[in-house]
């Protein structure tokens, strides 16, 4: 290999008149369990570049994002630095694992800051929370992801962000963020009911819509009520909340909730705080075209992901800073956002033209 490289800066020299030899420089690399002690040809130009040199740092860079993939499967550095020895005949330390690792850092980072679409169908925004350390210390922080649709129906997620908390106004802040990126029209954002919410979201963007998550409530009513009772209960919570076939609108829906309420509340006065009118966002989907109602009437798609998170991160007791939790999660969302939210989800085709009415009925109540 050294030389071959020689011949080569031979044959470069005798191809430029005004080049000349300049000595060489070592190099160690290791290959298929091997070391291999380069000399590495110079020219006084410095404009010489072996193609083994190439070949070399292609295969570098491909250990590099190998490793990377590993960790954000959830393999720890140490777990990773055993692989290699294995394959590549050379034990990587822990240290050495998590820089190669994170050397796609870069992209990462370049990824979570790109310029977005000027328009999503549906927002879905959610926080996940992870055992962080900060200042010497271990504890749960809230890891903020918004995952968008497209108007051809595939997805893409739009921001990972940390903050200590989960909070309404932090969420303002995140999606006002996300006009600085490009975003000018949401018609429809999916939360939980988290207090004060839907302010945010009417400040961030006036003209969205607003759906709760439905599995929430329903499970929150569920467990406010005796296992006996829990069936009868289950039951008109799925005729009050229909799908598909259902020709209901919001309105009407949230008058049969309320309805469901006043009827249980005696027995559970726990059910009477959801009397409240901002609990009729969770009927905003009853609006949207039959097709689309079941993937918008839940946070399930940003919960699914979160579960994702966790299964990664899981395999570590705690991050050592809130920049490598970051960098992780959105290394996931990165290759989902690659991989399964590329394909177009069938329901949303006509989203377009079919809501285009439902969305001006809604701005018309704001």
């Amino acid at each position: 290999m050294n030389s071959l490289m020689f011949h080569e800066r031979e044959l470069f020299v005798s191809g430029n008149a005004h080049e000349q030899c300049n000595g060489f420089r070592p190099r160690r690399w290791y290959s298929h369990g091997f070391e291999f002690s380069l000399r590495i040809p110079r020219s006084r130009s410095g404009n010489f570049y072996p193609v083994l040199l190439g070949l070399i740092r292609n295969e570098s860079e491909e250990r590099a994002r190998l490793f990377n993939l590993l960790y954000t499967k959830g393999l720890t550095t140490e777990q990773i630095g055993e692989i290699s020895d294995c394959v590549y005949g050379r034990a990587y330390s822990k240290q050495q694992v998590s820089h190669l690792a994170c050397s796609c850092r870069d992209d990462v980072e370049r990824w979570l800051g790109r310029s977005l679409s000027s328009h999503y169908l549906a927002v879905y925004i959610d926080a996940t929370f992870i055992s962080t350390r900060r200042d010497r210390q271990v504890s749960k922080e809230a890891y903020y992801t918004i995952l968008g649709v497209l108007e051809d129906g595939s997805r893409e997620v739009l921001t990972v962000v940390n903050h200590p908390t989960e909070g309404a106004l932090c969420w303002k802040d995140e999606l006002e963020a996300l006009r600085q990126r490009g975003v000018e029209q949401i018609d429809l954002v999916v939360s939980d009911a988290l207090q004060g919410i839907e302010n945010a979201v009417c400040a961030a963007f006036p003209s969205a819509a607003h759906q709760f998550c439905v599995a929430h409530v329903k499970r929150q009513i569920l467990g406010s009520v005796s296992h006996k009772d829990k069936p009868a209960v289950a039951q008109q919570l799925s005729e009050v909340f229909p799908l598909e076939n259902n020709e209901m609108k919001s309105f009407e829906g949230y008058g049969q909730f309320i309805t469901f309420v006043e009827k249980w509340e005696r027995k559970y006065p726990a059910l009477r705080r959801y009397k409240a009118e901002r609990d009729s966002a969770y009927f905003t989907y009853m609006d949207f075209p039959a097709q689309v109602q079941r993937c918008i009437y839940t946070t399930n798609w940003i919960e699914r992901l979160n579960r994702k998170y966790k299964r990664t991160i899981n395999m570590r007791t705690s991050m050592p800073s809130e920049k490598s939790v970051i960098f992780l999660l959105a290394a996931v969302a990165m290759e989902q956002t690659k991989t399964t939210y590329g394909r177009r989800i069938y329901q949303f085709k006509s989203w377009k033209e079919k809501n285009k009415k439902a969305v001006e009925e809604q701005r018309k109540e704001r």
